[in-house]
């Protein structure tokens, strides 16, 4: 099968050589996305974990959304977080994201991440 790099302006841009994501048949890699503004391409929330986690997924849905896909289409997440401790936070707004059937899901605790983030999310998605 041909892969498919996927590139949307619309989230944070790569810094490294990786891409936003690769579709491969009807299955999308999404790589980790940070609390980045995809405007700026640094961190925003001054450490509010609510604030970075709906930055992330919102790169993460613009990603998708360039692959032909919808945030239902996720059948996967890992969530990469400084402190475990704030998952109660992150999940306020990761369920509005997810309402109904939401992903499989991973959650760990690390103990850095680029540019001082406070969480990094990725996934993985089957477009229809």
């Amino acid at each position: 099968m041909k892969k498919e790099i996927i590139f949307t302006p619309n989230a944070t841009k790569p810094t490294a050589p990786y891409s936003q994501a690769v579709k491969v048949g009807n299955v999308l890699y999404i790589a980790g996305a940070c609390g980045d503004d995809p405007k700026t391409d640094q961190i925003v929330g001054d450490g509010d974990i609510k604030i970075e986690t709906k930055y992330a997924l919102e790169n993460i849905k613009a990603t998708v959304e360039a692959a032909g896909g919808k945030m239902e289409d996720i059948v996967k997440i890992n969530v990469f977080v400084k402190d475990i401790k704030m998952m109660s936070d992150f999940n306020e707004v990761y369920k509005t994201y997810f309402p109904v059937d939401p992903p499989a899901r991973i959650a760990m605790q690390i103990t850095d991440l680029a540019g001082g983030a406070n969480l990094e999310i990725d996934g993985i998605a089957v477009i229809d």
